[in-house]
């Protein structure tokens, strides 16, 4: 056992299986004193069962730990104040919040349906929050505490998973905006987004040149849970982890502006707003293109 974490008490959701249970294993072994919770579902949602939950408690006493399971679904109010209520009842404190849950139900835009969109979201952006809203209020009162995010690279944009996609964008919106709220409280809040071999990352429809595993993401949630990390100030931040790469993604600004002599019409944007303002290119959309012309390429008969 370490004990970069001694004396914490961190709640981990989605901990029952991949890099949730890593974070919550990985805790456990730096001193955590850990809340284990998962809903127990499929990759999309289906058959919840409180047993992965349950087993992980299991692994973490085994070695020695102190661990606990809540097998709430964390996409309701009362689930992911249960997660925080646990923590408190048990242990006597909250010090971190590890937000790891999440389903997919890939569709593309034009034939996704409401009930393709709506769990997606709930479990991610609003399972987020809603184990935000409970553990900030002790944090708040405690003066001390950290809130992770999970968040992805597909914020960016994705091709057939746009209610993942649009939850995980939300995701890193609402870490900032904890982390500005907060701050003045001691309360950090930071996201993560991860690369590693999961049964999510198995649906991803593009080829990840760059991927690791669960324990690479747990080495870094451990750091941003640790007073080291609060020390320094580090709040506000969305890192990737992928095997041995650690990233750092920019924060929003704008990057170009134009004024006019007096105001606007369609007529003089489209005459000014190409050449001065312009736009600022979509990477994954570059990418797209260039798998798409090479696929028209392959097609040809004598292509070379």
């Amino acid at each position: 056992m370490g004990n970069f974490l001694a004396g914490r008490v961190v709640a981990v959701t989605g901990a029952g299986r991949g890099i949730g249970r890593a974070v919550a294993l990985a805790a456990a072994a730096e001193g955590a004193k850990v809340v284990v919770n998962d809903y127990g579902v499929a990759v999309d949602g289906a058959s919840p069962t409180s047993e992965v939950a349950e087993a992980v408690v299991k692994e973490i006493e085994t070695a020695g730990g102190r661990a606990v399971a809540v097998a709430d679904d964390v996409s309701t109010m009362a689930g992911g104040r249960r997660v925080v209520e646990t923590a408190v009842e048990t242990y006597g404190r909250i010090d971190g919040v590890v937000c790891v849950a999440g389903i997919l139900r890939e569709r593309m835009l034009f034939n996704m349906t409401e009930e393709e969109w709506d769990p997606v979201v709930a479990t991610h952006l609003k399972g987020t929050f809603t184990v935000f809203r409970a553990a900030s209020a002790v944090m708040r009162e405690q003066r001390s505490g950290t809130l992770i995010g999970f968040t992805s690279g597909n914020h960016q944009g994705s091709v057939s998973q746009p209610n993942y996609s649009a939850a995980k964008g939300g995701i890193i919106s609402l870490v900032r905006s904890a982390a500005l709220g907060l701050h003045k409280y001691g309360v950090t809040a930071n996201a993560v987004a991860p690369v590693a071999r999961t049964r999510m990352s198995a649906g991803v429809p593009m080829a990840l040149a760059e991927i690791g595993e669960p324990e690479d993401v747990a080495a870094l949630v451990v750091y941003l849970l640790s007073d080291r990390a609060a020390g320094q100030d580090i709040t506000g931040q969305v890192y990737t982890v992928a095997g041995p790469k650690i990233a750092v993604w920019a924060q929003p600004r704008e990057l170009r502006s134009a004024y006019a002599e007096g105001s606007w019409t369609p007529e003089r944007i489209a005459e000014f707003l190409p050449g001065s303002v312009g736009v600022d290119p979509m990477p994954m959309l570059s990418r797209l293109a260039a798998m798409e012309a090479a696929a028209r390429d392959g097609a040809r008969p004598n292509a070379r």
